[in-house]
């Protein structure tokens, strides 16, 4: 089963590594890693994503708990947050009547050009993971791609 951790850090030099540490301990993978400094700059967000036996997991938290530099965990349900991803495309245009396809399939999904130069174009999406992979399927069918980057899947919980 996969779980999401929220985790608020102090910022100090190998507090990260501690973190992750617990979970190689534990012979557990991090599927995904994402940290962002909070309003507070002293202070990091970190979403990790992880699958596997929900007794473990609830291990793994009570001694991220343990740690000096861990200010809270919080493990959520996919029903309880609001979750989004960016990808930048690098893509080749060859004629017009593909960049009205990009155009109409970028306007459906408010997407954007950031870059275009003779037939080479790069393009943001963003929406949730499962969004974005229905998205990225009808681009591959459409559009020779050169080059993608993907940002970390970002959480917020929507009630305080």
């Amino acid at each position: 089963m996969q779980y999401i951790l929220l985790i608020l850090l102090e910022n100090e030099v190998g507090a990260l590594s501690r973190v992750v540490g617990l979970f190689s301990q534990r012979n557990y993978n991090i599927d995904q890693l994402t940290v962002v400094p909070t309003q507070n700059k002293l202070i990091s967000n970190i979403n990790i994503h992880t699958s596997g036996d929900l007794n473990i997991i609830k291990q793994i938290i009570k001694q991220l708990e343990k740690l000096i530099n861990v200010i809270q965990v919080k493990i959520i349900k996919e029903s309880n947050y609001i979750q989004q991803k960016l990808y930048l495309i690098k893509i080749f245009i060859e004629n017009n009547q593909k960049f009205l396809i990009l155009k109409k399939i970028l306007y459906e999904e408010k997407g954007e050009i950031l870059y275009k130069k003779k037939l080479l174009y790069v393009i943001k999406i963003h929406g949730t993971p499962k969004t974005l992979n229905i998205l990225l399927k009808k681009i591959k069918k459409k559009f020779k791609i050169l080059k993608l980057e993907s940002s970390g899947t970002i959480n917020i919980i929507r009630s305080h």
